[in-house]
């Protein structure tokens, strides 16, 4: 058996929700080397675009950031954000939205703003960007983050991004899509629609059902049967190791 971190195992299993000739809004990060990763492997006609503007890009250096202009080198094009938050975005052809989060409750609602301290103190992030924009608006939805119960919580401490709000359907709200699933270092999950709900899909090799539990915020349906996470294959992580540069996904 291969051995691999957690790292590249995220970044394997975010690989994979990508399908071929999908356009798909990733930041820099881990969701950027699943990106790249799923375009270098089963979804070569995958189109990679960066909220900014950018088209495919084809450094293996992104800098400080998406703004940095060394994500945009070699890439097929650059645009503007309005072109790909509005144009694109807006009229329906953005396929996956990949995004980070601070918290995610259990209607899929995102934050990423702000987070309550001791005493009532405030501790504020990054906020939106695109986030909201591509949460509201993208066909399908992938998070990646940190699997901790302060982090996947019963409802968020500020609302970012939208899921389900209230667990109303989200076309009430104007809102496109709703196939919300949750990529963490123990398990992947998936919003059920039906009954409004986060349902466990699959846990990594290694990790108890008993410690997913503990470590989440709110309760999940867990099915008769819960698949193990498939695991990566020696080729997929020879690209990973070889040509996506590892400080990417483990910053």
């Amino acid at each position: 058996m291969v051995k691999y971190s957690t790292e590249e195992l995220m970044v394997v299993t975010g690989a994979r929700k990508i399908r071929d000739g999908n356009n798909v809004m990733v930041g820099i990060g881990l969701p950027m080397a699943s990106a790249i990763l799923a375009k270098k492997t089963h979804a070569p006609n995958a189109n990679i675009f960066l909220e900014l503007g950018v088209l495919n890009p084809n450094s293996s250096d992104f800098g400080v950031g998406l703004a940095d202009i060394k994500a945009w080198q070699g890439a097929e094009l650059l645009t503007s954000a309005l072109d790909v938050l509005g144009m694109l975005l807006h009229s329906g052809k953005i396929d996956v939205g990949f995004l980070g989060a601070l918290e995610v409750d259990e209607l899929g609602n995102i934050n990423t703003t702000q987070v309550e301290l001791e005493r009532g103190k405030i501790k504020h992030f990054t906020g939106s960007g695109g986030g909201n924009d591509i949460a509201s608006l993208a066909k399908r939805i992938v998070v990646v983050m940190r699997h901790q119960k302060r982090k996947l919580r019963k409802k968020v401490s500020y609302i970012t991004s939208p899921g389900y709000i209230d667990g109303k359907e989200r076309q009430e709200a104007g809102l496109r899509g709703g196939d919300i699933e949750i990529v963490t270092d123990m398990a992947v999950f998936k919003f059920n629609k039906k009954i409004k709900k986060m349902t466990i899909s699959s846990i990594h090799s290694g990790v108890n059902l008993d410690d997913v539990v503990e470590n989440t915020g709110f309760q999940f349906v867990i099915p008769p049967k819960v698949d193990i996470t498939p695991e990566p294959t020696e080729s997929e992580l020879k690209i990973l190791r070889d040509e996506i540069p590892r400080e990417i996904y483990t910053k």
